[in-house]
């Protein structure tokens, strides 16, 4: 069986930065094991594998892996999926994909945390950008963990740790959709210093509720600096992660004096790995309370290939595949 695929570079506007994505049209259909098999062999932090819609908003399925599990919801996979769905054939409307009045184009894309809606913006006729609005807003629940020890499993020391974005930050477990143990540092330095202890990291967060470790450093104004690693899903340090950037929002929105406000924020990442990547990050705030989480950023096309995996095809039993192959796998 031959599976044609893309690649695209998340989260940056030049090949080689941003955070790599595999995309496979008309595959949402394959059985979990096998896409679990192509995502361990494109070897990337996710690969996402799409297919016809199966709800009346959807525009497509999207399913979502690393090269060790299924993830029901992740940022740079549904930036770099939304992207390619809008650059394979003209925005009409009531083709899936609908234009705005100010020249971008709606998706909703079908991911497992649920209807994901996404704004495309083009330049030159071309997608260039995507930003989505969360599913869920964001969950907190406090760490257990000392700070003394958080620090040790990151190798650094607990004066290295906290922050101010203005009120005082302290380690939480926070999601969006997906969990992440967010630990605060104080300075770019400790930020480039921390090395993930894994043996540290298996003793505490292996089996918890949020075993994704994401290290923040909020600077003045509206730059925020991060590094995010993942052993647990096959990821020792991710280049650019969307869905830590959106639990980012309900984090630093919390600590914000602000009660009535959209607040946004310039999220860099993967400098430390030589894949330097930027993430924008804005949060609506009525009453004190947050009401809205969205992420975004460019992604550039990098690849096509073919695929060759053991069987004979697998057609999809969704009776509407010929159609949507014919608007969006086709152009490959």
């Amino acid at each position: 069986m031959e599976l044609d695929f893309r690649t695209l570079d998340v989260f940056t506007e030049e090949t080689f930065g941003g955070n790599p994505l595999g995309v496979f049209p008309d595959a949402a259909h394959l059985p979990a094991e096998l896409m679990q098999k192509v995502a361990r062999e494109m070897n990337l932090a996710e690969t996402v594998f799409l297919g016809p819609p199966e709800t009346p908003e959807g525009t497509a399925r999207v399913r979502i892996f690393t090269p060790e599990v299924e993830v029901p919801f992740a940022g740079h996979p549904t930036v770099g999926a939304a992207i390619y769905l809008a650059g394979t054939r003209p925005v009409q409307r009531g083709a899936g994909i609908r234009r705005t009045a100010d020249g971008h184009a709606d998706l909703v894309l079908e991911e497992n945390v649920g209807l994901v809606p996404v704004s495309v913006e083009y330049r030159g006729g071309r997608p260039v950008s995507a930003q989505f609005t969360t599913s869920m807003l964001p969950e907190r629940r406090e760490s257990p963990h000392s700070l003394e020890r958080l620090a040790a499993m990151v190798g650094l020391e607990a004066d290295d740790l906290g922050g101010e974005a203005p009120r005082p930050l302290t380690p939480a477990m926070m999601s969006c959709g997906l969990p992440f143990h967010v630990i605060p540092v104080h300075t770019i330095a400790a930020l480039r210093r921390a090395v993930l202890n894994t043996a540290l990291w298996q003793e505490m967060l292996a089996d918890s509720w949020a075993h994704h470790v994401y290290l923040v450093c909020h600077l003045y104004g509206g730059d925020v600096r991060v590094r995010m690693f993942a052993p647990g899903s096959g990821v020792p340090e991710d280049p650019a992660t969307g869905s830590a950037a959106a639990v980012l929002g309900g984090y630093l929105g919390d600590a914000s004096r602000r009660l009535n406000a959209t607040l946004t924020w310039q999220v860099a990442q993967g400098g430390e790995i030589g894949r330097p990547s930027l993430i924008g990050v804005e949060v609506d705030k009525v009453a004190g309370r947050i009401t809205a989480v969205r992420v975004g950023g460019a992604a550039v096309f990098v690849s096509r290939g073919t695929m060759t995996v053991p069987g004979p095809p697998i057609a999809p039993p969704d009776s509407h595949r010929a159609s949507w192959l014919k608007r969006y796998a086709g152009r490959l």
